[in-house]
Formats: structure tokens, C-alpha cells, sequence
């Protein structure tokens, strides 16, 4: 795992590790076709739709009724790339029990969040063109801010303090971008489960 480190070589942020290269540049051709091919929608939240198009596999989120649901399998074609995602997060690939995949057409970004408490690990891989993960945490005279360049093949783990005490996200995207999150179900994920399965 490696951690990402300022001009200092100090960490830019607990939680937070950065790589590139994650996959070469054919698989990432071969993966952002596979993306493509599946059935990718607006982004639903709370009856408003944004710009950025996806769909998810293992489980599914409803935004509108704040809770998990089984979703279709993982598909075969992530299964590499989740196994690369759970070795550079230091996790179990079966513990990566949600897939996300997001393609950012010109104009689409993502707003400031935290992923949902249902999700612990959040393994993000970056493909297509550059972005700048942006992160901050309210503090007493405002924001404390850092930002994070996304090379395309890169991939980060957000884990700790990253994940749970600082917000992130993409401004809008002027050139195409797609991406993939494994993210794992936290205690409360696994027992909101347990109930959507019955």
C-alpha cells in the first residue's frame, strides 16, 4: 500500500493511499468498453438527477429510501481488477462486496460527500483522462483542504480518517472520464444486509 506523500514526504492524509498503473493501457481499453457496454443511468439522488452516468453490482444504494439492496453479480470482467484493488488496500477481494462504475461525460462531476455509513473500504480506480480528487474537513475558521491528481490508471484506498472525517470529490470533467469503486459494507452495512436478504 502506498501511502501519498506532499513535498515534504510527509502523508498528505491518514487513510489515504495513492498508485498508478494499476493496469496497463489495453486492459484499461478493454475495461472502459465493458463499462460502456452495461446499462448506465443518471445518477439518482433524492428525486434529482445528475449528470454522471451509473450503475452498480453486489449491492445497490437507494438514495431516495436511504438503504442497501442486493444488486446482479460482480461481473466477470472486474474480477481482475478487484483482485488488484484488494491487494493494494491490504483487504480480502470478498470483502469488496459493492462495484461502481461511473463514466463522466463533458460537464459531469461529483459534489462534496462522504460515502454512505452502510460502506467501510473505498477502493477507487481512475480511467480515461486526469482528475483532481478534492478533499476537505470542517474546521474552525472554514475548510481544511488538500487535493489528490488522479493520473488514468491510478487507484486509491480511502480507509480511517480519509474516509470517515474528511469529505471528497471531482469538479465537472471537460474531457470523458470512467471509474470503478469496490467499496466493502461496514458493521452496519452487514447487518442492514442481513435484512435485505430476509
Amino acid at each position: 500500500m502506498a501511502a501519498q506523500l506532499d513535498l515534504f514526504g510527509t502523508p498528505l492524509l491518514p487513510g489515504l493511499s495513492y498508485g498508478e498503473d494499476v493496469l496497463d493501457a489495453a486492459e484499461e481499453a478493454a475495461l472502459v468498453e465493458a463499462i460502456d457496454a452495461c446499462e448506465l443511468t443518471p445518477f439518482r439522488f433524492q428525486g434529482w438527477t445528475g449528470k454522471r452516468l451509473t450503475t452498480s453490482f453486489g449491492w445497490s444504494y437507494d438514495f431516495d429510501r436511504g438503504r442497501i439492496a442486493p444488486g446482479a453479480p460482480i461481473p466477470e470482467f472486474l474480477s481482475p481488477l478487484r483482485e488488484r484493488a484488494a491487494r493494494f488496500a491490504d483487504i480480502p477481494a470478498a470483502e469488496l462486496e459493492q462495484a461502481l462504475l461511473i463514466r463522466y461525460d463533458p460537464g459531469a462531476g461529483i459534489g462534496w460527500h462522504r460515502d454512505r455509513p452502510m460502506f467501510e473500504h473505498v477502493v477507487g480506480i481512475s480511467l480515461g483522462k486526469p482528475a483532481v480528487l478534492r478533499l476537505r474537513r470542517r474546521a474552525d475558521t472554514g475548510f481544511d483542504r488538500r487535493s489528490l491528481p488522479l493520473a488514468p490508471r491510478s487507484i486509491y484506498h480511502l480507509c480511517g480518517e480519509a474516509r470517515h472525517a474528511w469529505e471528497h470529490g471531482i469538479a465537472a470533467m471537460e474531457r470523458t472520464r470512467w471509474s470503478v469503486t469496490f467499496r466493502s459494507l461496514s458493521a452496519l452495512g452487514r447487518r442492514a444486509a442481513a435484512l435485505a436478504q430476509g
